[in-house]
């Protein structure tokens, strides 16, 4: 039985071309041998098939044999089912070929006359030989193609040495065999080939060996056979590692029906289920092995990973003289490949092919030996595939132990990822109660610098619900419950509960850790309880605090409670931060000086904010907790967008969207920031909208930054559209939730835009409440960006309760605006302000309005807010100033411009020239220009034909 698998199908031929390039020539210099060796599945019989369709088919006769694996095989079988197809001419015949009658009846027609037998076997054996190459060289320029050399029966090996040794002038050879490694032709038995090959010196020669597909030509194959045009990286890699490379064999795993799907790259992608083909080619591989071979590739099966002869034999339960002869026999069967004094399977399948064959009661045995001979492993101890063993030796007490050591290391080395994972995996073997409370505690210790899925607050009300924990460990779970969804699942209220719920139990035994949990739910929070609560909580916390004698419990609360008094915008938070302890280091210091530069960014302290976020980068970048560097890379993000440095910052913010999808904060803040410079240097309002409702969505608790933000985007998107009714449905939300806090301080962002829509919309009565309510909620409280706010709104109301437009009032209070802006180093607000500034300046007619504008412009460029800048021109227009048009623009040809497309868009839903001119903010002139030139371009009568042009 052939064991090789069959000939895979026609379909797309990657990483082979260099190969057929340097072959085909070779091939037109007569006589010619090719040998192609590879493994089985890697593709020589694809590479023979697509090297034939190369040659010119003029006069060309192109024979294939394939050699077949069977214990009493018939002489010259593979030749005498080629050659029987042949039409030799008779001419060409020489008197010799008549021996061949007897050998190929099909033949017989064309033949000369059989001659006498000779009386030595020998002699008659010699004549067919010599019979078979003379019928050979009649067929004059011909492709002999011989597969599977390794299965050659004796006859037909000595017909190929005679032929190599003296080949027929116009024959191109081509000989394939299955190898393990490179061909080494020069030996009698080389690796691959039956017999030596020495061709005579005129005879072109090529041996080349055929080698699995690298990773990216695995995914390229994927691909081509997936009927797409690319696969995710992650898919490419694991392909890659189920099939070794093989061609073949990944045909045959995409034939799964999921792997359609699972090409996506989604994650937790699952195995694939084994090709019944490849369980097939395996397990026929096996049989041919001896007893001991078997036996140490079933311990490989079990161990996985590459591994040493002396741990095979230790599991196999042979020496090591045993196991290395074992070891050559399963390396000539191609089951094992040799890599550094290791040995491993070429693919994973083939792994779990092996594995399958072992006998199921064998199993258990071969992983308690294995994870035996892993504990005295010298070095450090691969805890984690001990426990894997164990588990399925079904010793579960040993692999709980062993994970619970592989977690403590972890914990010890600063992985908080790794140690939270292993945690886990403890915790779902089934330990005992005590080991399981003993897991939780340490779970929830280290989860909280890790970024966790849901997974492990489950874990951790599930062993809550035992009630089997004392009050001070069910206190500390539930506390780092508390910040864990707090921190990362996005259950804020529900969060802050749950701390409160563990200060009860905390008091019981801890002063210090119920002092900590209060001071934690100190820290307010939009979506949180109103400001007065977080104070009453702090006041609690405080009390308790000179009873707390452990340094790093008093240190803990001593952080959380400058950190409360900053978000609050406290005048005494920064004697707070000076007085803060210097015990505070690593992971402490990160988190603490990252909430403090949050806070100083929404107060209005740039020069603070940057002194606190260096120090969170010293400590975040001397500790690896995830957590932390996502906590300081998006608080850093907030601090580039607001000091308007933008160049570059939209790719940062998309990567850390993408990578911090799993703790709602942080990707909130990345959406948001995303959001924004959509807006402001894209003008791609609708895109915008969408990231900032989900920034809002995601958010859990939100300390002053998102919803304010998001918020007053949105208004100035409605403004810009001129739809000041919706403006003031925007800002709704996030304004209600200020007033619900008391949160003022946090409210700079929003109050301005909101002021100005509430004025469109003939709300002026709200619009000086909203000012009232802002003045008096900061009237006590260190805000600085909340006060140029007030200076903001002030301003604006100007137009309806002030003094006339452009007299000195009303300009000091815009220049003053502009100027606490500009000190807190908030270019785009002070931009805002002289924008709103000249606007007022023009629509009274007074002096100096275009200039102001104009300085409005340049400031929006300078840090590149496109659509502010196209807003103010269109203001200028409005107002009958004529903008100039910086040369060089960049020319689009027959192709639709970005802002092209943009209208052709919009006007392909349905929406007129005026209100596609207020969403993208251009001229209703404008608008009407590019869906002209869309039209043109496109080829088009009617606007109604653009969606379809356009695939839309």
């Amino acid at each position: 039985m052939n064991a090789d698998p069959p000939t895979s199908a026609p379909g797309v031929l990657i990483g082979r071309s260099a190969l057929l390039d340097d072959l085909r020539p070779v091939l037109d210099r007569r006589p010619a041998v090719v040998v192609i060796t590879g493994e089985a599945g890697v593709g020589k019989s694809r590479l023979v098939r697509e090297l034939l369709t190369r040659i010119p088919p003029s006069g060309a006769v192109t024979l294939v044999a394939r050699c077949q694996e069977s214990v009493a095989p018939f002489p010259f079988a593979p030749l005498v089912e080629a050659l029987s197809l042949s039409r030799p001419r008779q001419a060409d015949l020489t008197p010799l070929t008549g021996a061949l009658r007897g050998l190929l009846p099909d033949l017989a027609d064309l033949l000369p006359p059989a001659p006498p037998p000779a009386d030595d076997p020998r002699a008659e054996r010699h004549r067919v030989l010599r019979a078979l190459r003379a019928l050979t060289a009649s067929l004059g320029r011909a492709v002999l193609v011989v597969e599977d050399l390794q299965w050659a029966d004796e006859s037909t090996c000595a017909f190929l040495r005679t032929v190599v040794s003296d080949p027929p002038p116009h024959l191109g050879l081509v000989l394939t065999a299955r190898s393990h490694t490179a061909p080494h032709t020069d030996a009698e038995g080389g690796d691959g080939l039956p017999f030596p090959l020495r061709p005579p010196a005129q005879v072109t020669v090529a041996e080349v060996h055929v080698l699995p597909l690298s990773m990216a030509e695995t995914g390229a194959l994927a691909a081509g056979l997936l009927g797409v045009r690319a696969v995710p990286e992650e898919f490419a890699d694991r392909l890659h590692r189920w099939t070794g490379g093989l061609p073949y064999v990944v045909e045959e795993v995409l034939r799964w029906p999921d792997a359609a799907v699972c090409s996506t790259g989604t994650a937790g992608m699952p195995e694939p289920p084994l090709p019944a083909s490849v369980r097939r080619v395996v397990v026929e591989r096996l049989r041919r092995l001896p007893s001991d071979a078997r036996r140490v590739v079933a311990a490989a099966a079990v161990l996985g990973d590459p591994t040493p002869v002396h741990l095979l034999g230790a599991v196999a339960g042979l020496g090591e003289r045993e196991t290395r002869s074992a070891l050559a026999a399963a390396l000539k069967e191609g089951v094992v490949r040799a890599a550094g004094g290791t040995y491993a399977f070429p693919y994973e399948l083939a792994r779990r092919a092996t594995y399958e064959a072992v006998a199921e009661p064998e199993r258990p045995v071969l992983h308690l030996r294995a994870a035996r001979a892993l504990t005295r492993h010298t070095g450090p101890l691969p805890l984690v595939r001990i426990a894997g063993h164990y588990r399925s030796a079904g010793h579960h007490t040993h692999a709980v132990r062993c994970l619970e050591a592989a977690a403590d290391r972890a914990a010890a080395g600063g992985d908080a990822g790794t140690a939270t994972d292993r945690y886990l995996d403890a915790l779902r073997g089934g330990p005992s109660a005590v080991v399981r409370d003993r897991l939780a505690l340490k779970l929830a210790r280290v989860a909280l610098n890790a970024r966790t899925g849901p997974q492990v607050p489950a874990a951790l009300r599930q062993v809550l619900g035992q009630h089997s924990l004392g009050p001070g460990p069910s206190g500390e779970i539930r506390l780092l419950l508390g910040l864990l969804l707090r921190n990362q699942s996005g259950s804020g209220l529900e969060a802050l509960e749950e701390i409160a719920r563990a200060v009860p139990d905390l008091l019981a035994v801890s002063t210090g850790q119920a002092a900590r949990a209060l001071s934690i739910i100190a820290i307010p929070s939009l979506k949180g309880w109103p400001i007065g609560e977080h104070r009453r909580l702090l006041a609690e916390a405080d009390r308790l605090l000179p009873r707390v004698d452990e340094e790093e419990l008093r240190s803990a609360v001593l952080a959380n409670r400058a950190t409360a008094l900053a978000l609050m915008g406290d005048p005494s938070a920064w004697q707070a931060v000076a007085d803060l302890p210097a015990a505070i280091t690593g992971e402490g210091a990160a988190r603490v000086h990252a909430n403090l530069a949050g806070a100083a960014i929404a107060l209005g302290h740039p020069e603070r904010a940057r002194a606190f976020q260096a120090r969170a980068w010293e400590a975040v970048r001397t500790n690896h907790a995830p957590y932390l560097e996502a906590f300081v890379e998006t608080t850093d993000m907030l601090a580039v967008f607001t000091g308007g440095r933008w160049k570059g910052l939209l790719e940062r913010a998309e990567r850390a969207e993408a990578q911090y999808q799993d703790v709602p904060d942080f990707h909130a803040e990345a959406l948001l920031v995303c959001g924004l410079l959509r807006l402001h240097t894209k003008g791609q309002t609708d895109v915008a909208r969408r990231l900032l409702e989900r920034a809002v969505r995601t958010t859990a608790l939100d300390t002053g930054i998102v919803l304010t933000s998001a918020a007053a985007a949105a208004v100035r998107i409605h403004l810009a559209a001129d739809r000041p009714a919706q403006a003031v449905q925007a800002m709704e939300g996030a304004l209600h939730q200020v007033r619900r806090t008391g949160a003022w301080v946090w409210a700079s962002a929003l109050a301005p835009p909101a002021v100005q829509a509430l004025v469109r919309d003939g709300r002026d009565t709200e619009a000086h409440r909203l000012v009232a309510e802002l003045a008096g909620g900061i009237a006590d409280r260190d805000a600085p960006a909340a006060r140029a706010a007030v200076l903001t709104c002030r301003a604006l109301l100007g137009a309806t309760s002030g003094p006339q437009a452009g007299t000195g009032g009303s300009d000091a209070l815009y220049a003053a605006a502009a100027d606490a802006w500009a000190a807190l180093e908030r270019p785009y607000e002070a931009a805002y302000v002289r924008e709103a500034w000249g606007l007022r300046l023009l629509a009274a007619g007074a002096a100096g309005g275009r200039t102001v504008l104009h300085e409005a412009i340049t400031a929006y460029q300078d840090i590149d807010a496109v659509w502010d800048v196209l807003r103010c021109q269109r203001g200028l227009r409005e107002h009958g100033q004529v903008t100039v048009r910086r040369p060089g623009a960049l020319g689009y040809g027959d192709h639709l411009s970005p802002r092209e497309r943009a209208v052709a868009r919009l006007a392909s839903l349905g929406l007129s020239n005026r209100e596609i001119a207020r969403e993208l903010v251009l001229s209703h002139r404008t608008v009407e220009h590019h869906v002209a030139r869309a039209l043109r371009k496109l080829g088009l009568s009617s606007r109604t034909e653009i969606g379809s042009q356009l695939g839309l």
